[in-house]
């Protein structure tokens, strides 16, 4: 399916660290999304960051960080949104979910099957 015009952009804040029964929390995310249909997300590894606490994350050696900020994004309708929401609110327990209206300007994918990369 391909979007277009209005749309909801989902923007979830947490740490590295994080999990969810003993996976990752940003691949328990990743693995919701997928079953819930929601159209693709982008997980995105912080370089540096710092939230509530104050801490500092980074990834320069001298301070040893392995906590670093990681963000997922979705772009995606507001319904199949409010659908996963409570599910997500339910799985971070610690950091940030921001939901923005956005307008979807340009949506084009390729149809694939198969191995990633291949037609």
């Amino acid at each position: 399916m391909e979007l277009s015009g209005p749309a909801k952009w989902l923007r979830i804040y947490i740490g590295e660290r994080d999990h969810w029964h003993g996976k990752p929390l940003y691949a328990a995310i990743l693995d919701l999304l997928r079953h819930e249909g929601i159209a693709g997300a982008t997980v995105h590894r912080g370089i540096a960051g710092y939230g509530a606490s104050g801490a500092v994350h980074t990834t320069r050696v001298l301070q040893l960080s392995v906590d670093l900020p990681v963000v997922i994004e979705v772009i995606e309708t507001a319904e199949r949104i409010a659908a996963v929401l409570p599910r997500l609110r339910e799985m971070v327990s610690q950091g940030l979910i921001v939901l923005v209206d956005c307008e979807v300007v340009h949506h084009r994918t390729a149809r694939r099957s198969g191995v990633s990369g291949q037609s």
